[in-house]
């Protein structure tokens, strides 16, 4: 643990001259040091301190690159790469230890908590104005939360860093790891307290900065997390404790906690919306491009916290065809295909049978064989479309690039030797698939290298519609908030509303299907499925047949058996060198060599 929060010592100047040479801000001669007491004399050295950690929050539009501190689209059911060297793929085949555990994580993590007391620590001294100086304070308070929550909610229990610790002392309490509730309390209080020094929202030339709502918004998420069956009296980890003995997870299940998260998440709704926040609608009002700019259109009213990403070329390639200059990597699974409603709000697919196969709903109009001879009437899919990709939700047309769509006015082909097809090089789509969502198709020309802004969302307001009636159906079952809410994101995307009188188990999983398809490949299903302790349930990933070169192409087939062993990999484990440098105090994760 003291090398992970003393290396952004020598990194810390590198880190504040971020886009910026020394010369353009330093002004001191090219062989003078700045000191740390130099950085807080004067206000524009610190304000590129605040800045600087900004960009140790996790670049999580990057899905394949270990760097981008992102495995978790990959490690869920609803993406698959043609990679083998991406972290997910170890998590996918089960080979992930304490020894081979993905680091930039919690290195990056640690790094930015460090930042933040060392500024949280020195900001007094700067000469500036106390109300300029008190917003600052609160971005730091909330950063140091967000930085917490990202570790809290791979590892759980972790130990809680408020000081700035000198290399010479004693660095056994890093070790120590602190019970979950103490952890939660830790966050949700720094929200508050961040929340209390900031502006509601930010003008266009703050966009990035933190704001009130987005502390109320990483408060709401941990309090449903904290409600959630991982964490919520979890028999699983009734006898995990430290070495002294102190249990780390609470004991017993608390309906209570339910209701605190719903009744503290419908504050933050309607607190933002009269601040201005509101479900994004596209000027045409089309409920595919309601759904499809939402992701392209920056900052737009939806949004409440974003990372600035400038010009990133990195996602567009990914995901984009092979012939439009792609490389067909971001693959989705035909898992989450079959999640997506009918156009009319019918299910599909009613679940699965023992060898995978689906168990169709007749009611539904869905078909797996043949192809339409008419093109749909809104331009979702051309003729000659196959029969399983007619008729659907339009937020399947705006998530989900299928053979024979439109991709920048091309057909698109992935049968094999085709175009876009597999033809023996190491980018190819491994389901028949590609991601469509976030992607610019009109500012965006791979061919001749054209690319647009990005932005990544960590919240924004329709996940906390979700949250909202997630939560209050948890403690007082379907009642009429819990449709409201559900109905409103399903109005958006042009579904009708869910059918009264549904039991709260049947509500239950309509909310869970609506987060899988609303909230898709947005780092929220991995997280879901694991508070939800279902994980497990997810045994292979299936997609088209690839390797076909006519029509049988359209056939399910097997791509990847999935390894979830549970309850163990329900928590990573922490890196094998940091238990080694204390054993005595730092207790390992159940199942990963330590408690079982």
């Amino acid at each position: 643990m003291k090398r992970i929060n003393i290396v952004c010592i020598t990194l810390l100047m590198i880190l504040l001259g971020v886009n910026t040479s020394c010369a353009d801000y330093l002004d001191k001669a090219p062989d003078e040091d700045l000191t740390l007491d130099d950085v807080f004399t004067r206000e524009n050295y610190a304000e590129q301190f605040l800045s600087s950690i900004y960009w140790n929050m996790p670049w999580e539009l990057n899905f394949t690159n270990d760097w981008g501190h992102n495995p978790f689209v990959g490690a869920a059911d609803e993406l698959d790469y043609p990679y083998t060297n991406c972290f997910a793929y170890f998590m996918n085949n089960g080979s992930w230890t304490p020894d081979n555990v993905l680091k930039d994580i919690s290195n990056m993590a640690y790094q930015g908590i460090r930042k933040t007391n060392i500024f949280l620590e020195n900001v007094a001294k700067v000469p500036m104005d106390e109300s300029k100086r008190a917003g600052w304070i609160g971005e730091a308070t909330f950063l140091r939360a967000f930085f917490h929550f990202q570790l809290l909610r791979i590892y759980g229990p972790i130990h809680i860093t408020e000081k700035v610790f000198d290399p010479n002392e004693d660095f056994s309490e890093l070790c120590k790891r602190m019970p979950l509730d103490q952890c939660v309390d830790f966050i949700t209080n720094e929200c508050d307290k961040a929340g209390g020094m900031l502006k509601m929202k930010e003008g266009a030339d703050r966009y990035g900065r933190v704001t009130k709502a987005a502390a109320m918004a990483l408060k709401a998420r941990a309090l449903l997390y904290r409600a959630s069956p991982l964490w919520n009296g979890n028999p699983d980890y009734a006898n995990f404790t430290d070495k002294e003995g102190n249990h780390l997870f609470p004991l017993s299940y608390e309906a209570e906690r339910w209701k605190i998260a719903a009744e503290y998440t419908k504050t933050c709704i309607d607190k933002m919306e009269k601040a201005g926040y509101g479900l994004y609608y596209a000027p045409s009002g089309d409920p595919m491009e309601n759904y499809r700019y939402l992701f392209v259109e920056n900052w737009n009213k939806e949004i409440i916290f974003a990372k600035n990403v400038a010009i990133y070329d990195q996602m567009e390639r990914a995901a984009a065809p092979l012939s439009l200059g792609g490389w067909s990597g971001l693959c989705p699974t035909q898992e989450l295909v079959d999640a997506y409603e009918m156009a009319d709000g019918t299910t599909p697919i009613l679940g699965y049978n023992a060898d995978g196969s689906p168990i169709i709903n007749s009611e539904s109009g869905y078909s797996e064989e043949g192809f339409t001879e008419e093109a749909d009437a809104e331009g979702y899919y051309p003729e000659n479309t196959f029969n399983m990709f007619v008729d659907r939700e339009p937020r399947f047309y705006a998530t989900v690039t299928y053979s024979g769509a439109y991709w920048r006015g091309r057909q698109i082909d992935f049968r094999m030797g085709a175009p876009d097809g597999r033809t023996g090089g190491p980018d190819y789509t491994t389901t028949g698939y590609l991601m469509r969502k976030f992607l610019d198709e009109d500012g965006v020309d791979i061919l001749r290298g054209v690319f647009v802004n990005k932005t990544w969302n960590y919240f924004r307001l329709g996940e906390l519609y979700l949250n909202y009636a997630e939560a209050l159906n948890e403690a007082s079952g379907p009642v009429d908030d819990v449709y409201k809410y559900v109905n409103l994101i399903r109005k958006r995307s042009g579904l009708p509303g869910l059918k009264a009188g549904l039991s709260q188990d049947e509500m239950r999983q309509k909310i869970r299907r609506e987060r899988q398809v609303e909230l898709a490949l947005e780092t929220h299903r991995y997280f879901d499925c694991n508070r939800w302790k279902i994980s497990d349930q997810v045994k292979a990933v299936h997609g088209m047949d690839i390797g076909a070169r006519d029509n049988s192409f359209f056939k399910r087939t097997l791509v990847e058996e999935r390894v979830f062993e549970a309850p163990k990999h329900y928590l990573w484990p922490f890196h094998q060198d940091e238990v080694n440098k204390n054993p005595d105090i730092f207790v390992q994760n159940p199942g990963w060599g330590g408690i079982n």
